[in-house]
């Protein structure tokens, strides 16, 4: 029984004031007179209705609660969740959930403002409706809330505006509207950009720099037929784009150049271990861009022989180190990543060595330095001899033979051909010209096999057999005006570039731009491409005035067409016009070729010949006896012949005079170089003054383009000897300078991308670069360079590793070897005293029973014995 104080129970069910869906119905019961319900009851109802119809974006049930007169008096606007989400922004994190009640959600959101709800309301994380919907909402509603108090300039606790949400690092997927919107907004107000809209640009800008980098190096392998390991070390360089100056890392410091003595800068080795190193550093190591870890191993090693052994060692390692290069790169000449690998590595070497005060001086005594350059030398040469190869496949399609305009040549005729062979020739020239699929690779001819020596120029009488097709213009004039027109480029002169054309501009660009990527130093590419560039104006000269079908006038304008091209394309890249200068023969004979049956006066002749400084009267006289002359056009008369033909004799007699000189000056430096290794030369067999003054002044040329403050449109290329004869001498190699301070020898050239490069679809991959590099060529800017000393002093982990890799077990008995004797160094002596133990890091001395250093390299010699115990035998060049 219960007790008589308690009164009756209530068993009843209290009313649910959070329901999951609340409907109106439900609420207009609890919310009425006779429910019963406190005010603060029906007030925690209506406030929870309200947010889950923002939840729910129920657009009736919130239009039920703000017009009732019943739940109107209960309705508070600025209710929050305990997170601080305002009811706007509770409607707006619905959005995407049911893609179907988008718009009536936005419509919920539209109808809670215009009720007075305040959408800059910020939770407890900052985040205002704008920041929500800037991630969510539609563009229109955006809008609607920017026009109705929200500002795009609102930020979170963590300083983030809605647009730094939306383009944290890149735009957010489907938002780009979005981002737009916001960013015009802020800018109507002044905004000139923010911190994350900088990073957002900064990491756009690198991500499209890398895509450019990857599709320039693919196309470079596409082209050369590279193998994707190569770019295996390829680190992108940021500070590529900058100034000149910004990117040197060289800071000046001698500690840099010169490292404390002490084994930190050292790398121990025994002279047993050489061939085993060397395999493993030198002979079998990958090749890879921009990879000097060979240098600096090698460079470690001397250190360690030059400072704590004697001569013996370093020569060893230096002559065996330089056979093992020479060695890698005779054996892979057709491989150009392997020759540009020996090339940098080479270079790299020389300068560690050479900067560095504590070993230079040893070093120059026992001629490494000089072998250093010679292997410098070689492998440059081999470089040489990779790209005239390539181009002497492409030469004749490409300059020669390919008509810029050939619909205003199709009428020339000339005197000895008939005009019923025209189209059998024509037939022929085409399938003469037309490539072999078979032999194609990489959309380049593939290299023929290796040969020690150049493609040979076309012998006096060697003759095209068949006539070729000559297509005239309808005025020569008009043609020539046209093709020299200083405003336009040649792709906008020439429309139609021939597929040989674009071919040899293909494998030039590809080529530079392999150079520039591997840090070859820029002045080594500078005399690279005048050396190359002077063969090539040596066969064009020599195929042209021995092959009578481009002796003509129409065919000497067809070829300036193309030189125009090629000469454009080293200003593209950013070379000095020294570079172009060797095609000034060229040049002079294709005006001889077209102004030659236009001369009828002796005075018109002799002004003529007194402006081509670069053709002699052998080569004037061999072009107008071979010429091809038209149908109807005129002829030199014979008083211009004889004195012609008066001016060769002439110069027949000064070449006998000059051949005779020539053997005399020949004699005498074989006596200086006999008496030079017999020990016997005197000061009176220095090399000559004029020679000395030659050398000078190119090795001041090259000192020149390090100079930011000079033009690198006042180097000079090296002239080649005086020609005497009729052809050119393609064979000849221009002299090879290196920087006279050993501190440029890191140095490296500035990265340029070429737009457009390899994309078939244009046709011209290289004139859509003309902007910046032309600029800075035609107008006299300085060679583009900056200094990495510090960075090629890197010595990464893997050094060790391929140093460490042949060992099987460490070495524990003492190193005898044979020829010397070790003696105990006095200032350290053994002591009894267990206290006394320490670690001595001193290195004994050996007593050397050697040759004495001297200024030449004494153990270049076959059989020398070296401390390894077999004789170095030297790889001739």
């Amino acid at each position: 029984m219960l007790p008589a104080s308690l009164g009756p129970l209530d068993f009843s069910l209290e009313p649910d004031l959070h329901p999951l869906y609340p409907t109106s119905t439900y609420i207009s019961q609890l919310l009425s007179p006779d429910s019963g319900l406190a005010p603060s009851q029906k007030s925690e109802l209506v406030s929870h209705s309200l947010s889950r119809a923002c939840i729910f974006g129920d657009l009736s049930l919130l239009q039920y609660l703000l017009s009732d007169h019943q739940a109107q008096s209960y309705v508070d606007l600025s209710t929050c969740e305990e997170d601080g989400l305002s009811l706007i922004s509770l409607a707006i994190l619905g959005f995407g959930s049911e893609s179907e009640r988008d718009v009536e959600r936005e419509e919920c959101i539209r109808l809670l403002i215009a009720q007075g709800a305040d959408p800059t309301s910020a939770d407890k994380a900052g985040w205002t409706a704008l920041h929500h919907a800037a991630v969510l909402c539609p563009p229109t509603l955006v809008s609607h809330l920017m026009t109705h108090g929200c500002s795009p300039f609102a930020e979170t606790r963590r300083r983030l505006t809605p647009l730094d949400i939306v383009t944290a690092h890149t735009v957010l997927p489907g938002r780009d509207a979005i981002a737009l919107l916001l960013e015009e907004a802020m800018r109507s107000q002044g905004w000139m950009g923010g911190r994350m809209e900088e990073k957002r640009r900064a990491l756009d800008e690198k991500l499209k720099r890398k895509s450019r980098q990857k599709s320039v190096r693919e196309n470079v392998s596409k082209v050369l037929g590279l193998q994707n390991q190569w770019w295996d070390s390829y680190e992108e360089d940021d500070s590529s784009l900058s100034d000149d100056s910004d990117g040197d890392d060289d800071g000046h410091d001698e500690a840099l150049y010169t490292p404390p003595l002490d084994f930190t800068s050292m790398l121990a080795w025994s002279p047993q271990e050489l061939s085993h190193i060397f395999d493993s550093v030198i002979r079998t190591s990958h090749t890879s861009v921009r990879n000097s870890q060979p240098a600096i191993t090698l460079y470690l090693m001397a250190r360690f022989a030059c400072l704590t052994c004697d001569q013996t060692w370093l020569e060893d390692l230096i002559l065996g180190a330089t056979d093992a290069i020479e060695e890698k790169f005779f054996n892979r000449s057709e491989d150009i990543t392997c020759l540009i690998f020996c090339l940098y590595n080479a270079t790299i070497w020389l300068h560690l060595m050479q900067c560095d005060n504590s070993i230079n001086e040893g070093c120059e005594m026992l001629g490494s330095f000089e072998l250093l350059e010679q292997v410098i030398n070689s492998v440059f040469v081999f470089i040489i001899r990779f790209a005239e190869r390539r181009i002497d496949q492409l030469l004749d399609a490409a300059l020669l033979d390919s008509s810029p305009l050939s619909s205003e040549f199709d009428s020339v005729q000339f005197e000895s051909e008939w005009s019923f062979l025209r189209p059998f020739s024509a037939k022929k020239k085409n399938t003469a010209n037309t490539p072999n699929p078979k032999q194609l690779k990489n959309n380049t001819p593939a290299s023929p096999p290796f040969l020690p020596s150049r493609p040979p120029s076309p012998s006096p009488l060697l003759h095209s057999l068949a006539p070729v097709t000559a297509k005239g213009p309808s005025s020569l004039r008009q043609t020539l005006s046209r093709a020299k027109a200083p405003s336009a480029p040649a792709y906008a002169v020439f429309p139609d570039i021939s597929q040989g054309l674009q071919d040899l501009t293909s494998f030039l660009t590809a080529l530079h731009t392999l150079l520039t990527l591997s840090d070859v130093n820029p002045v080594l590419i500078t005399q690279f491409w005048s050396q190359v560039m002077y063969w090539t104006s040596c066969e064009i000269f020599n195929r042209v005035l021995t092959r009578k079908k481009y002796l003509c006038r129409s065919k000497a304008v067809q070829i300036g067409m193309n030189l125009i091209v090629l000469e454009e394309w080293a200003e593209d890249m950013g070379l000095p016009r020294g570079i172009v200068s060797h095609l000034t023969p060229v040049r002079d004979l294709l005006n001889w070729l077209q102004c030659l049956s236009s001369i009828t006066d002796f005075s018109n002749l002799v002004a003529t010949i007194q402006t081509m400084k670069s053709i002699n009267p052998l080569q004037m006289r061999r072009a107008v006896r071979d010429y091809k002359y038209e149908v109807n056009e005129g002829r030199m008369t014979d008083e211009c012949i004889q004195y012609l033909t008066q001016l060769q004799k002439d110069w027949e007699r000064h070449r006998v005079k000059m051949g005779v000189d020539a053997l005399r000056k020949e004699m005498d430096e074989r006596e200086r170089e006999r008496e030079l290794e017999d020990g016997m030369a005197s000061e009176a067999n220095a090399p000559s003054i004029d020679a000395s003054l030659e050398a000078s002044a190119a090795q001041n040329s090259i000192d020149m383009l390090f100079d930011r403050s000079r033009s690198q449109s006042e180097w000079e290329s090296a002239k080649p000897l005086q020609v005497l004869g009729e052809l050119l001498d393609s064979r000849h190699m221009l002299p090879l300078f290196l920087p006279s301070d050993p501190r440029m020898l890191s140095a490296t050239p500035a990265k340029q991308a070429v737009t457009g490069f390899g994309d078939q679809e244009n046709a011209r991959p290289f004139t859509n670069a003309r902007s910046s590099s032309r600029t800075s060529t035609v107008d006299g800017g300085a060679m583009k360079w900056r200094c990495r000393s510090r960075s090629v002093r890197n010595v990464k982990f893997e050094t060790l590793r391929w140093v460490d890799r042949f060992r099987t077990k460490p070495q524990t008995l003492p190193l005898r070897v044979l020829g010397e004797e070790y003696e105990e160094n006095p200032s350290t002596p053994l002591s009894d005293d267990v206290g006394d133990l320490r670690i001595n890091t001193d290195v004994p001395f050996a007593v050397s029973h050697g040759t004495p250093l001297t200024k030449r390299p004494s153990a270049r010699s076959r059989g020398r014995l070296s401390l390894i115990g077999e004789p170095v035998v030297a790889t001739s060049l």
